[in-house]
């Protein structure tokens, strides 16, 4: 078996392999190529893999990213994407060959973070890869979405997060793209966990709503000045309003556009498909049993390539010091760290030391954009704490300023 690096020339036949590899046949895309996911793809940074006939049998892609790190740090990140082996070839090393080639390939290019969405939850574990960002599907009766009367108060009996106002227009998706592409790319660098939303992925209608050109409502809210700062794209069908997403640069923001949503007339019931786990709109609602919870699942995938590097480009809260032993067989590699954080800056050198926690470079995805805290870890029996109050201290230590959360598909 060869596994190659692809050319444009060589997008029908990657787009035909991964069809046939999940049973699916593709879409038509729009006169000028767009309007279909797979227009963003980087044919330079994806792979082929070949029988010795020659025949395609697997295909993996990676996109060029930017994932913002605690701290509101920006860092390159591969988005490893478009994974797939014929059912004919499946369970004879393909994949685990696949995934190998890239990762020394992505290495090799200096990069040291790669993230993805899992298809399924217990492939990607195994190739150093893990879950690091989680969101829910929340539904709301329509006749139950009432607001609550805010309680805590500000100076002078104001409330204490101020009140709205702005004002919310509804457009149509042709008329407000670049709105849209600008106010998701100041949402974007100050969120732990999100990831950039490049120029052509917007141009080209790549991805899902609102970027693709399905149609959609969408709901752009702007401050007192006229100045946009958020949007919620929704559509309506059966008496269901169902929201891709609400972007907002504050939670007055969020809160204006989800009155707005759930003010609509004519549905008896609202879906937010994504939100964070511990997002504020339950406790928000005047019945806060009036929200349904489902689909709470894993979403962005970590995988850290470097570790001292990774661990000292992203923020930090807390200063001191711990020492991890990472092991990574997938590759092949261990390493002992001594972690050192002073004033939210890191220090991360090879040590002898004894261990605080063990564990595998999988977890320490888990953990890096403090969605997962390393006391979970060591308590389901992934991660071992050596010593007592180190799993404590790991929690400290790895906590971010605000929990992650991605909203890109990819």
């Amino acid at each position: 078996m060869e596994i190659r690096s692809t050319t444009d020339e060589d997008l029908d036949v990657f787009v035909d392999t991964l069809h046939a590899a999940f049973g699916r046949f593709p879409e038509n895309p729009t006169e000028d190529g767009g309007g279909v996911w797979w227009s963003a793809l980087e044919m330079g940074r994806n792979l082929l893999a070949m029988t010795a006939e020659g025949r395609p049998v697997g295909t993996a892609g990676a996109y060029s990213f930017e994932l913002t790190l605690p701290g509101e740090i920006l860092a390159p990140a591969a988005g490893v994407t478009a994974v797939g082996v014929l059912p004919s070839h499946r369970r004879q090393g393909v994949l685990s060959a696949m995934m190998r080639h890239q990762l020394t390939e992505l290495r090799a290019g200096g990069e040291f973070l790669s993230v993805l969405l899992a298809s399924e939850a217990p492939i990607y574990g195994r190739f150093g890869y893990g879950p690091a960002t989680y969101t829910q599907r929340l539904t709301v009766p329509r006749h139950q979405a009432a607001f609550a009367r805010p309680r805590a108060r500000g100076t002078a009996g104001a409330p204490a997060t101020g009140s709205d106002t702005g004002s919310v227009e509804v457009l149509r998706r042709a008329e407000c793209g670049e709105i849209l592409e600008e106010i998701y790319d100041r949402y974007r660098r100050a969120q732990p966990g999100a990831l950039s939303r490049p120029h052509r992925w917007w141009a080209l209608g790549a991805g899902r709503p609102p970027v693709a050109p399905a149609p959609r409502y969408l709901a752009v809210h702007r401050d007192a000045d006229g100045v946009p700062d958020g949007y919620g794209s929704y559509s309506v069908e059966s008496g269901t309003l169902t929201v891709d997403e609400i972007i907002a640069t504050d939670d007055a923001v969020f809160t204006a556009l989800a009155r707005f949503v759930l003010g609509h007339d004519l549905v008896t019931q609202v879906v937010f498909k994504h939100l964070a786990p511990g997002h504020p709109l339950r406790r928000q609602l005047a019945d806060f049993r009036a929200v349904q919870v489902s689909d709470d699942t894993d979403w962005l995938w970590v995988r850290l390539l470097d570790v001292p590097r990774a661990l000292t480009a992203r923020g930090w809260f807390m200063d001191g010091e711990i020492v991890l032993d990472v092991d990574d067989p997938f590759l092949g590699e261990r390493g002992r760290y001594l972690l050192t954080v002073r004033d939210g800056k890191a220090d991360c050198v090879p040590t002898g030391r004894e261990p605080d926690l063990s564990l595998d470079v999988s977890d320490l995805g888990s953990v890096y954009l403090g969605g997962t805290t390393p006391s979970t870890l060591v308590r389901a029996g992934h991660v071992r704490a050596h010593r007592p109050g180190a799993a404590a201290l790991a929690d400290t230590l790895f906590r971010a300023d605000r929990s992650p959360h991605c909203l890109h598909w990819f």
